[in-house]
């Protein structure tokens, strides 16, 4: 049991009291120990051999990191593990006593740094005694614990920190984390000799610091004056009296509060305890509550357009389906005073959103547009509850709100750019759909029988607090609309603003942040964001946001995102990010205080659907009526969505506008902070868990083959209108391809639900990718992906002065030694022969001045074999100067292979099962050895046709493919057309 007790004289102890600094100092001796001796003995016994790693070794690499210090070599392994064994006690000790201290009844964070503090102790425990050599996979675990956990372990550590302390807070140590992470980066993934040494400093100053930060500590117990007494507590006490030092008391006495001056210890019975217990977790599991009904609320509502969509994707024009989007009008029924009215009682809005789960329930229905139904009708039943949650308490529902979309998104970045319980989304392709309804209705039970005294004050309390309409409703709904649609078009994905900024490789290396790698960095600036709008909310600051200084600092920013590429163009989006989530108090304050729920409501989600609209415009012009006026004007888009933003904002020439809030109870916000936390921390552990484990490899290192395709495989969705990725990726594996051309790729957009559709792919099989053209170059997208290192990276946007945009992207690969051009375009369709045309002599120059390099095109060219010009065909081979992968096969339209400079051995098509509407093409090619090109080039030497038995194993196609659509295949993929690969002998005297 523990006991906090105090005596009269603060200089005078019992004997069986210990100093609990002397237990900070045992820890801080027995830790630097333990490192400083594995490394002196280390550099003294085995330096070469610690210093060198897999990428390089002495010279390049000098100094050693820790993991080889301590993991690989006796003595100093042994010795290290001995100590630091002996470092456990007192280290258990100190993060216990700090809770004791620290421990309060007004916020959770001392309990947040404990659990932090614990988890962190046993993850160094892991990465001690599970070296890099035992398990390299394990070890790098929980390594990376271990440095995550320092920040909620140092940060809560300063907050928590008593306030006689202000000298410790100021010794908090941490920022080696940055450039630790930085070169570690820059050693595993671009394999940089010497990078790791330069990681190792940052490694050893962290751990340095790391000690050095657990030892403040003992500064912090010797200026409270705590003791750990042991034995019979009259014995320690001598007397009851208050004084000034703390004992924490060890022995079998009842434990109380360390705080409490009563030595009496009161009983209580058993249902006593238990509801005291409820009533007093009661608010957190409410927060909880609230905070998954609002992830589910987004992942209904973001689920809403890549549903109805599918219909318009598969008719190439307006379908129809689109007046699904209008059930987001649904709070038209908030103007019957009924509905109002019923809809403000927990029991209405419980029934409300007990009808919108039928929106995830929706992933059992196999039929797409039975789904689209019903999906409609959740997204309209969800959108009353929460436009008047909004109206009712603006304050905490923009907590929750922020926190809801946070999650929603977070769930994308770890479940590979998929959110679980989309109703597209099943088990086969990532979805948890039955657990997410199940903690949905666990939720919504919580929500209905939560007392009313708990968590926000009540409605009469609001009601009473703010102003009768001190905005009209106009002002409060274009603001509300257009923060809607910001949310849902930008940060509802951690990677879409990477997306906007990316534009390839150059020198081997990305020239900018990648969406796997780096879209936790969205996050963490929403987090940010969301602190700003907590500490408004928190201290009835929501006025402050108004400044017009902020509104400024956004529109700048969107300015940034959409003039600039690369890093600068990220930061622009991040600082959007920042922006966004902390304007969302004033975006709910400003449309609640209108007091027009209905009018307020109903005209934001209006606003909502005109840009959603206009979005899609911009690039579906070629498809819709009047699409000419909004063609790649996605300036314009941007700029109505900051426009629309103004009125929220204080103007001085306008006047100030009354405005009130209510401030959050300390319990909600140390949740928010919680939860933020928790957030941010899973974020980061997903970028880091997904760092390349090993270098890319080709499939068949060794033997100069790659082994290429081409797939326009439908916006991610398959014909059952479900997500694709999976089954995309399942035939890339199976036929086994080093360079991938994917087209009709660029879902960044609301209408294919924010999503990345390499992420699976490039996670689960380790390729590197380009991206392709993101959604502010209006383009449907291409993408690249290659099992070979991308030297550099070009992104065309193709001639195009009548049809859609043309995407291409043009890439040097560096193909065992060799540099090898490959062209991924997707070029218009027959409707526009001028842009056929002039995409066709764009992409003929691209592969021209290649020359004389190898060159791979993969095409979605839309024309028939030996079509004379003005023909795409004619003009790509001719004025290109490639060939045909086989000009003989003249059953072809849409896509193409062409090649130069390799020697070709084999080719198939492969029919597209139910993943989308177009085959895949594949085929192989050997390059001529390093230095040396094709000797023999003419036509009768390009086409010796050979049976397979004629060729080395190695040039085959894989066997299960055979079939048709009866029998054999795999997944419904089979060879088609041919019924069989075609292979081709490598005519005689090639030098391969």
């Amino acid at each position: 049991m523990v006991k906090a007790q105090v005596t009269k004289r603060p200089r005078i102890r019992p004997r069986s009291a210990l100093a609990a600094s002397t237990i900070a100092r045992a820890h801080t001796i027995l830790a630097y120990t333990a490192f400083t001796s594995a490394l002196a003995l280390g550099l003294l016994l085995h330096y070469k051999k610690i210093v060198k790693n897999g990428i390089a070794g002495y010279p390049e690499e000098w100094f050693p990191s820790v993991s080889a210090t301590i993991g690989d070599w006796y003595p100093e392994r042994n010795v290290f593990q001995i100590v630091i064994a002996l470092t456990s006690g007192p280290r258990i000790a100190l993060v216990s006593l700090l809770y004791f201290l620290q421990r309060s009844n007004e916020s959770s964070l001392p309990a947040i740094v404990f659990v932090s503090g614990i988890i962190r102790t046993l993850s160094c425990g892991g990465w001690v005694y599970i070296t890099s050599s035992d398990d390299h996979d394990a070890h790098d675990i929980f390594m990376i614990t271990y440095i995550v956990l320092n920040l909620p372990w140092m940060v809560g550590g300063i907050y928590s920190t008593t306030k006689k302390c202000p000298s410790v807070r100021r010794k908090r140590f941490f920022l080696a984390i940055v450039p630790l992470v930085y070169f570690f980066i820059q050693h595993k993934v671009y394999r940089i000799p010497g990078a790791y040494t330069h990681y190792s400093f940052f490694e050893w100053g962290l751990i340095f610091f790391d000690v050095l930060y657990d030892a403040c500590a003992e500064e912090e117990f010797r200026l409270n004056n705590l003791y750990v007494a042991i034995g019979d507590l009259k014995s320690v006490n001598g007397s009851a009296a208050p004084t000034q030092v703390k004992y924490i008391h060890i022995g079998g006495s009842p434990s109380r509060h360390e705080r409490s001056e009563s030595p009496k210890i009161r009983s209580h019975p058993a249902s006593n305890w238990v509801a005291s217990l409820v009533s007093l977790h009661r608010p957190y599991v409410g927060f909880t509550s609230d905070l998954y009904l609002s992830y589910i609320f987004w992942s209904i509502f973001t689920s809403l357009i890549p549903t109805l969509f599918y219909f318009s994707v598969w008719e190439l024009a307006i379908a129809g389906s689109e007046l699904a989007l209008f059930s987001t009008l649904s709070p038209i029924w908030l103007s019957i005073p009924t509905i109002l009215n019923w809809a403000h009682t927990r029991g209405g809005q419980t029934i409300m959103r007990l009808l919108s789960f039928s929106g995830v329930a929706a992933y059992i229905l196999q039929s797409p547009l039975h789904r689209l139904f019903l999906v409609a009708f959740a997204t309209s039943a969800a959108m009353i509850p929460q436009v008047v949650s909004w109206a009712d308490n603006p304050g905490y529902q923009s907590i929750t709100t922020g926190l809801g979309l946070m999650l929603s998104s977070l769930s994308k970045h770890v479940n590979h750019s998929n959110n679980p319980v989309w109703p597209f989304i099943d088990e086969r392709s990532g979805g948890y759909n039955k657990e997410g309804l199940l903690l949905a209705f666990l939720a919504l039970y919580e929500f209905f029988t939560r007392p009313d005294e708990e968590g926000q004050s009540t409605e009469s309390e609001r009601n009473a607090a703010e102003p009768v309409s001190t905005t009209h409703w106009l002002l409060g709904a274009l603001p509300l609309g257009s923060f809607i649609f910001i949310l849902h078009s930008l940060v509802a994905d951690p990677s879409t603003l990477i997306a906007w900024s990316w534009t390839g490789y150059e020198n081997g290396r990305p020239r900018g942040p990648l969406p796997h790698l780096h879209g936790s960095l969205t996050l963490l600036c929403q987090s940010i964001g969301l602190l700003i709008a907590l500490q408004a909310v928190t201290r009835s600051k929501v006025p402050l946001l108004a400044n017009p200084l902020w509104f400024v600092f956004g529109s700048a920013c969107s300015y940034v995102m959409y003039t600039y590429r690369n890093w600068s163009g990220y930061l622009g989006g991040l600082g959007l990010a920042i922006f966004v989530m902390g304007s969302l108090p004033l975006i709910l304050h400003n449309a609640s205080s209108t007091r027009a729920v209905f009018k307020t409501s109903f005209t934001a989600m209006l606003v909502y659907c005109l840009l959603a609209l206009a979005n899609v415009w911009t690039v579906a012009y070629a498809f819709v009526p009047g699409g000419v006026y909004l063609r790649e004007r996605t300036d314009l888009v941007i700029m109505a969505q900051m426009a629309c933003l103004v009125p929220a904002f204080e103007w001085p020439a306008l006047g100030n506008r009354q405005s009130s809030a209510t401030a959050l109870t300390s319990t909600i916000s140390s949740c928010t902070r919680t939860a933020l936390a928790l957030m941010s921390i899973v974020a980061v552990l997903a970028s880091l868990y997904r760092l390349p484990a090993a270098p890319v490899q080709p499939f068949r290192p060794g033997h100069r083959i790659l082994r290429a395709g081409i797939w326009t495989i439908h916006f991610g969705i398959d014909n059952e209108g479900r997500d694709s990725q999976r089954r995309v990726m399942n035939l890339i594996k199976g036929m086994e391809l080093d360079v991938v051309g994917l087209l009709e790729t660029d879902l960044h957009r609301t209408v294919y639900g924010n999503r990345d559709l390499t992420r699976v792919i490039i996670e689960d099989m380790g390729y590197n990718v380009d991206l392709g053209p993101g959604p502010n170059s209006h383009t449907w997208g291409a993408v690249l992906l290659s099992k070979f290192p991308i030297i550099n990276s070009t992104h065309h946007l193709l001639p195009s002065p009548h049809g859609e945009l043309a995407p291409a992207i043009e890439a040097v690969l560096d193909v065992y030694g060799t540099s090898v051009t490959v062209i991924v375009s997707h070029n218009g369709q027959e409707e526009d022969p001028l842009d056929r045309e002039l995409q066709s002599k764009e992409l003929a120059r691209i592969m021209s001045e290649a020359y004389p390099r190898p060159v791979v095109f993969l095409g979605y060219v839309v024309t028939r074999p030996h079509a004379p010009r003005p023909n795409p065909y004619q003009i790509l081979v001719e004025d290109g100067n490639v060939h045909d992968v086989d000009q003989e096969d003249h059953d072809r339209w849409c896509e193409y292979i062409l090649y130069r400079g390799l020697y070709r051995t084999s080719y198939a098509r492969i029919s597209r099962s139910t993943v989308t509407d177009t085959e895949m093409q594949v085929a192989q090619f050997v390059l001529p050895r390093h230095g040396r090109g094709v000797t023999n080039d003419t036509q009768s030497a390009r086409y010796l046709r050979s049976r397979k038995e004629g060729l080395p194993s190695q040039h085959w196609f894989p066997m299960a493919y055979y079939g048709n659509q009866r029998w054999g295949g795999v997944n419904g993929h089979f060879y088609h057309v041919f019924d069989t690969p075609l292979y081709y002998a490598i005519p005689e005297g090639a030098e391969i």
